[in-house]
């Protein structure tokens, strides 16, 4: 029984192993045939383009028939003035963008600045313990005080010739002393409040309350809203192109804005890891500006007042060159030209047009040389 189960099992297989095989040879048959004719189809169409080039040659009449009308649009060609542009990336930076530091030791009792605040010039961003201080003050007082009257008694017995020069100098000196140490003093309890230097941003605190601070140690990044300006890397290409006092557009893509401004420094140094040199902008106060802040900039490297300009997607090219379709007496005619700069979709043309032919727009892939036209209307 297990013999006849397994012939049955061999047989089956090998039937479908000769249906899966038949399919397979059937359908590269297919395949095969289906090359030939599209190789033949091929052949017969540059048979009958190659016969009807050379029947019109021969016989006009039989050219004007032949030929299929195709339906365009047109665009006209501009003499104008074309200029190019280099777009740049740039950010925002701040010629106020400071660390301040703690000026004298101290703990810090209050921190009244949080990060993200705006705040004025002179506000009070922390204050630090100044105790020692005060009580080093109260007793240069009270000695000041007592050097302040014995200096008047010797005065008024030096105005009376009355006692020594020596007597008279030194309680003087002792006083100015003390006044300078006071002054001194005075100076150093003002700085343990820590204030804004401008009026600006605090972008991080970078100390806590309690914390025992030492003279020079970072408090806080501190940003200020004026001053401004634009920072840009720009190719070792454009050296020369660019001068100080040089018109440039700015656009800031996060808040849509964009203005027109003037070139504030040109760097005098290649950078030889990116082979570019630094370009500053000024940037005039804008409320939504900030520092950081993404910029494109736009800079103008060429220009030509009298050019002839032409929307850059009708130019084609072939093996001679580019070339445009203009319409002259309802036929389209293949125009060989020479390209200069393009910017924004329009290319300068130098050569081959000027500036007053009607060219194939829509459609100017499905025309060729000598083509019948027919202009769409509205």
């Amino acid at each position: 029984m297990k013999a006849i189960y397994k012939f049955l099992f061999l047989s089956l297989t090998a039937v479908v192993l000769y249906s899966c095989g038949a399919e397979q040879s059937e359908l590269e048959t297919k395949k095969a045939e289906l090359e030939s004719l599209q190789q033949e189809a091929s052949s017969i169409q540059t048979k009958i383009l190659q016969l009807e080039s050379e029947i019109a040659s021969l016989d006009p009449e039989f050219a004007s028939q032949n030929k299929k009308s195709v339906l365009i649009t047109t665009a006209s060609a501009q003499r104008a003035n074309f200029e190019h542009f280099v777009e740049v990336t740039g950010s925002v930076l701040s010629k106020k963008n400071v660390v301040i530091s703690a000026e004298t030791g101290g703990r810090i009792l209050e921190i009244p600045a949080i990060e993200g605040m705006r705040v004025e010039r002179g506000s009070v961003l922390a204050r630090v313990d100044s105790e020692s201080i005060q009580r080093n003050i109260d007793e240069l007082e009270t000695s000041l005080d007592l050097a302040t009257m014995l200096f008047e008694k010797q005065k008024r017995l030096w105005d009376q010739e009355i006692g020594t020069e020596v007597q008279y100098l030194e309680a003087k000196n002792r006083k100015e002393g003390l006044e300078r140490n006071l002054a001194s003093l005075k100076t150093q309890l003002d700085k343990t409040i820590i204030r804004a230097p401008f009026t600006g941003t605090i972008e991080s605190v970078d100390v806590r309350l309690g914390e025992l601070v030492q003279p020079g140690m970072p408090m806080f990044q501190f940003v200020g809203e004026s001053d401004l300006f634009i920072e840009a890397d720009v190719s070792e290409a454009y050296v020369g192109v660019l001068s100080k006092g040089d018109s440039v557009q700015i656009s800031f893509p996060s808040i849509g804005e964009s203005l027109k401004t003037r070139v504030s420094s040109v760097g005098a140094i290649i950078n030889p890891n990116n082979r570019t040199f630094k370009v500053e902008v000024f940037l005039p106060n804008m409320k939504m500006v900030k520092p950081n802040m993404l910029t494109v900039m736009k800079i103008k490297d060429y220009e030509n007042d009298d050019s002839v300009i032409v929307p850059n997607h009708l130019i084609l090219s072939d093996n001679k060159g580019d070339y445009v379709y203009i319409v002259q007496d309802g036929v389209a005619k293949k125009t060989y030209v020479k390209r200069g700069k393009t910017f924004n979709d329009n290319a300068e043309i130098l050569e081959g047009l000027q500036g007053n032919e009607t060219l194939v727009d829509k459609g100017f892939r499905e025309v060729g040389d000598n083509f019948n036209v027919n202009i769409a209307q509205g």
